[in-house]
């Protein structure tokens, strides 16, 4: 093992360009604009027929290549991280061969044969893992070369559910090598939590054997099981694990910790729920620190919360699956929190924390929706490259990432942005990945998602990205030619 620091020097991003405006979408289903606007966002991405999350991640990573010039030659591994492959055989193979013929066709060096291809999969902490894998890597036997981590998805939602509005897609490719030019990473320090959570967000494949699911459409989805107020509750006492145990590691208190960090990222399904579950986490770590006894006691009071249940909700672990295996299906770990967060809202300490460490980027992810396991890094992203816009001095700064993954786990990393970051931020290109956006009227949005024929739209030319030119269907019971049923063939668009 060396001891040379390891970490990020450079992002890259795609988004397709058919966009879904929300407040046209409350028109058309009936929704509160306002509402909506204040807890998801402004907008969401969706992928064309010609589309999938191979083609995003491809084009993300050559973006990347040619962002920051990079010598493919150099890449020892190639991880992907994802719930939305289409292959249960491979996984970024299929991307790396579709950027080697991009690069081959222009005469440029290839990704190595000898680049490893591994595949995360862990709901929306998949792009977590695959940058850990990748920091491993460098760590003991990829010395000496660089990896590239590839985070796509397409989050799906069936017209109608509570979910709908929390669609997006999209993927984001990251440079991880020694001597990092962005972020470095300590992962001694890093916190986990996990612990199964039953009918939390799931995508078993029995459901499709189900006669009503996707009901209506003319293709197959993959549309989520999920449980709203239950999967909200995993999520906060998830990704609060993880941070405690990331505390611990550090051996440093939770709240001099979030006070002291430059800048906070989360997960971020939509706009509220990072934000109500950081709030919580500062606030349990307020109730479970004497520094802040006089505020937290004032809180309580004025909440009409018994001081005594807050801090054992800081100092207790909570059995959510045990919960709603007994008949509770809103099970909540944290209900005095819960009760009193809008009381915190209005204090100096959450908008210091909550307010003040989580707007970098905030405005520009309010139009890219919620894209799961590229959600986190989309977030650091646009933060870094808005803060290279606003001259923002983070030079030697702590920030923190925290990731999450339905079903149930969490990861808790320590960052620091390295001296000279703002050079490696100028070519993140974030803004430019949602220039151009063809916003879609409701018939066709509604076209697009259900997958039924008489999809048309006029967008402009799509270039430099790759699609799926056809795709295979010869049966195995041919016995004459190679069988490619299913299988898609992809090509890279230049003009």
């Amino acid at each position: 093992m060396n001891d040379k620091s390891v970490g990020i020097s450079g992002f890259s991003f795609f988004t397709p360009h058919y966009h879904v405006r929300l407040e046209d979408w409350c028109q058309w289903t009936d929704n509160p604009w306002g509402k909506v606007r204040k807890v998801v966002g402004r907008g969401f991405r969706m992928p064309g027929p010609d589309e999938d999350v191979y083609t995003m991640a491809a084009t993300a990573v050559l973006r990347l290549i040619d962002n920051y010039e990079l010598n493919p030659a150099d890449v020892g591994m190639l991880a992907f991280g994802t719930e939305s492959s289409t292959d249960n055989a491979v996984g970024p193979v299929i991307i790396k061969g579709m950027v080697n013929d991009a690069l081959a066709a222009r005469g440029d060096a290839l990704l190595p044969r000898d680049c490893e291809v591994p595949e995360y999969k862990q709901a929306c902490l998949a792009g977590v893992y695959a940058l850990k894998g990748a920091l491993r890597y460098l760590r003991a036997d990829g010395t000496g070369r660089q990896a590239i981590v590839v985070c796509g998805d397409i989050a799906s939602y069936q017209r109608g559910s509570s979910g709908e509005q929390t669609q997006g897609a999209g993927a984001v490719a990251m440079l991880v090598e020694e001597t990092p030019k962005l972020l470095s990473v300590d992962l001694s320090a890093g916190g986990s939590s996990s612990a199964y959570r039953g009918t939390d967000f799931r995508k078993p494949v029995k459901r499709y054997l189900s006669a009503d699911f996707a009901l209506g459409t003319a293709q197959v989805h993959d549309y989520p099981l999920f449980n709203g107020r239950y999967s909200t509750s995993c999520y906060i006492d998830a990704t609060r694990q993880a941070f405690l145990s990331m505390c611990g590691r550090l051996g440093v208190d939770a709240c001099d910790y979030l006070e002291q960090s430059a800048a906070i990222f989360m997960h971020r399904p939509y706009r509220r729920m990072s934000a109500n579950a950081l709030g919580i986490i500062y606030m349990l770590a307020m109730a479970d620190n004497d520094k802040y006894c006089g505020q937290i006691r004032r809180l309580c009071e004025s909440g009409e919360v018994p001081l005594a249940e807050l801090v054992g909700e800081a100092t207790a672990l909570v059995d959510l699956a045990g919960l709603v295996s007994a008949g509770d299906l809103v099970a909540d770990g944290h209900p005095c929190a819960n009760k009193l967060l809008r009381a915190f809202r209005d204090t100096p300490e959450h908008a210091a924390v909550v307010g003040g460490k989580t707007t970098m980027g905030q405005d520009a992810m309010m139009e890219v929706g919620n894209i799961y396991s590229a959600a986190l890094p989309a977030w650091i992203a646009a933060g870094l490259e808005q803060a290279q816009l606003d001259n923002v001095d983070l030079a030697g700064k702590a920030v923190l990432a925290i990731g999450y993954g339905s079903g149930d786990a969490a990861d808790s990393l320590p960052l620091r942005v390295v001296p000279g970051w703002e050079n490696a931020a100028r070519r993140i290109g974030f803004a430019s990945a949602l220039a151009q956006p063809v916003d879609l009227t409701q018939e066709q949005y509604e076209t697009l998602h259900d997958g039924v024929a008489g999809w048309s739209v006029n967008s402009p030319e799509r270039c430099k990205q790759f699609v799926i030119e056809s795709t295979g269907e010869v049966s195995p019971t041919v016995k004459d030619r190679l069988c490619d049923v299913g299988l898609d063939y992809y090509a890279f668009k230049t003009t």
